[in-house]
C-alpha cells in the first residue's frame, strides 16, 4: 500500500511517500535527515491533541529529541503575528542552519512552517507530515510557503522545497466530514485541469473517496500527487504551466478575503466555488462548451461542495469588492487579471487577457450585488 512519488527537481529533489502507518515509520524515515537528533515540530493544537503522543513515540524511537511547537488552529494563525510567534519559539529552541523542522498539520501548519523554515536564520530544512487531505493532496508538495495579509491570501511567501513528505492516509480518519469534502475540492481539480480519464473515475468513486475506503483513497491522493509532482519538476516557480494549479483559486482567494479567511469558508470550499465558477465563466466567454461546465458543477455540488456565490455564506457579494480582491492577486500582472480557464474538461489554459469590467459583468449574472 506504499506509495512513493518522487519531486524530480534537480537541485532539490524528494519524495512524496504516501500510506498507512507513516506516522508511525517517521522516526526512521526522518532520522537520515538529521545531522544531530533533534528535530522541533510544529503543529496545531487540534492535530498535537489527536496524533501527537503518536510522532513523539516515532520520533523518540529513533533517538531523536522532540520539541513540540503547538499554535492555535485556523487560517488566522497564517498572519504575520503568526509568523513572528514561530520564529521567537524557534530561535528560543537555539536551532541552527543544520536542523531540521517537522511541519505536522494541515495547510495552515505546513504553509506558515514552511515560510518560517526559509527564512529562519536564512533557511533550515523541513518535512512535510500533512495531516488533512487537502494537505497531502496540495499545499504540502511544491514548496510554496506563505503567510495571509489583510489584502489578501499567500501574498508574502517563498518557494521552499521540504526535504520528505510522509501523507499517512491513516491520520485522514480522524478528519471531520466538511474538511475531507474540503479536500477533495484539490482532488477533483487535477481531474478539471489536465486529466479527464482521472475527472471520470471520480465521477465514479468520489463517494469511495470521501467515505476513505482504502484503495480509493490512496489511488486519489497518489494520482493527485502524481500530477503536482510533474507540474512542479517542469516548472518550480509557477513560470507557466504551474499556474495551472491555480484552477479557481483567483475567484476563491477573493471569496475567502471577503468572509475574512474563517470558519465560514474552508479554502477547498472555496476552491470548489471557484471552479465551478471559472468552468462558468469559460462558457460564458465561449472557450468552452456549457455542458462541460454543466459536467463540472454536478461532479463538485456531488460531494457537498458549493458551486455558486449564494451557496457559500447564505449572503450575496459584492461585485467590485470581489473584483478589487482579484486585482491584489499575486498572479496579476500589470492591471491585468489572470485566471485559468477551460477549453473542455481536463483541459485548462493561463488566460492573462481579462479585464475586470468583463469580470463584474460576469459576477453580476452570477447574483453578486453591484
Amino acid at each position: 500500500m506504499i506509495r512513493v512519488v518522487p519531486v524530480a527537481l534537480a537541485d532539490h529533489a524528494y519524495d512524496v511517500v504516501i500510506g498507512p502507518g507513516l506516522v508511525d515509520e517517521a522516526g526512521a524515515r526522518i532520522a537520515p535527515l538529521l545531522k544531530r537528533k533533534r528535530t522541533a515540530v510544529v503543529s496545531d493544537e487540534t492535530v498535537w491533541a489527536l496524533h501527537g503522543a503518536r510522532l513523539t513515540r516515532a520520533l523518540e524511537g529513533a533517538g531523536i529529541a522532540v520539541f513540540p511547537v503547538v499554535v492555535p488552529p485556523g487560517e488566522q494563525t497564517k498572519s504575520f503575528e503568526g509568523l513572528a510567534d514561530l520564529l521567537d519559539r524557534l530561535l528560543a529552541l537555539e536551532l541552527d542552519r543544520s536542523d531540521v523542522i517537522v511541519a505536522f498539520g494541515g495547510g495552515v501548519v505546513g504553509d506558515l512552517t514552511g515560510f518560517a523554515a526559509a527564512i529562519y536564520k536564512r533557511g533550515v530544512d523541513f518535512v512535510q507530515i500533512p495531516t488533512t487531505l487537502l494537505a497531502q493532496v496540495d499545499s504540502s508538495v511544491g514548496g510554496k510557503t506563505a503567510i495571509d495579509t489583510p489584502r489578501g491570501k499567500n501574498l508574502v511567501g517563498a518557494f521552499h522545497q521540504p526535504k520528505l513528505v510522509l501523507a499517512d492516509l491513516d491520520v485522514l480518519s480522524s478528519l471531520p466530514e466538511r474538511e475531507m469534502r474540503a479536500g477533495y475540492a484539490e482532488v477533483i481539480k487535477y481531474g478539471l485541469l489536465g486529466d479527464f480519464t482521472f475527472f471520470e473515475w471520480l465521477e465514479t468513486n468520489g463517494a469511495k473517496v470521501l467515505a476513505r475506503e482504502p484503495q480509493a483513497l490512496a489511488h486519489a491522493v497518489a494520482r493527485s500527487v502524481e500530477m503536482k509532482a510533474e507540474i512542479v519538476a517542469e516548472d518550480e516557480k509557477e513560470k507557466g504551466v504551474r499556474a495551472l494549479l491555480n484552477l479557481g483559486h483567483t475567484f476563491g482567494h477573493a471569496l475567502e478575503a471577503e468572509t475574512g479567511y474563517g470558519a465560514a469558508l474552508l479554502h477547498g470550499e472555496a476552491v470548489a466555488a471557484g471552479q465551478a465558477i471559472a468552468f462558468r465563466f469559460s462558457a460564458a466567454r465561449g472557450l468552452c462548451e456549457a455542458q462541460d461546465a454543466a459536467r463540472a458543477e454536478r461532479a463538485i455540488a456531488a460531494a457537498g461542495l458549493p458551486t455558486r456565490l449564494g451557496e457559500v455564506t447564505g449572503h450575496p457579494f459584492n461585485a467590485a469588492a470581489l473584483v478589487r480582491h482579484m486585482v491584489q492577486d499575486k498572479k496579476a500582472e500589470g492591471g491585468r487579471l489572470t485566471f485559468i480557464l477551460a477549453r473542455r474538461l481536463g483541459e485548462t489554459f493561463v488566460a492573462k487577457d481579462v479585464d475586470e469590467g468583463t469580470v463584474r459583468d460576469f459576477l453580476l449574472a452570477e447574483g453578486a450585488l453591484p
